[in-house]
């Protein structure tokens, strides 16, 4: 058994949509939703003063999802780690279509819970 850890950089993204909790409650409740994750509490948000961002955070049963928006340079991080498989979200295509952005980086990692034993001597 794994888990997987999605490490999701956004950028050339609309400065409004990355400062507005609404749109990001908007994205949380789309991955949440499509990937049939269980919130544990509600999600928690904090929008900086001025000109910004919003950090978001969720706990999930299956571990969290995080973001930090930075408007000012017009880029989001997401970070959604997993305990157990999920299929894969379209990453590229949900933050083009909810914050414009232009440039979408995925990493995914996988989390092996036990160590690797190594192989026996014949």
């Amino acid at each position: 058994m794994h888990g997987r850890e999605w490490l999701v950089e956004a950028h050339g993204c609309d400065p409004a949509a990355l400062a507005d909790v609404e749109t990001l409650r908007r994205l949380f409740d789309r991955i949440v939703r499509e990937l049939s994750l269980h919130p544990v509490a509600p999600a928690q948000w904090h929008r900086f003063p001025g000109p910004g961002g919003v950090t978001g955070l969720c706990m999930l049963a299956e571990s969290h999802l995080a973001c930090h928006t930075f408007p000012e340079h017009g880029s989001i991080c997401l970070n959604l780690f997993c305990c157990r498989p999920r299929p894969e979200w379209d990453w590229d295509g949900e933050l083009r279509a909810l914050l414009n952005a232009d440039q979408v980086t995925v990493r995914a990692v996988e989390r092996p819970y036990a160590a690797a034993v190594p192989a026996l001597a014949e």
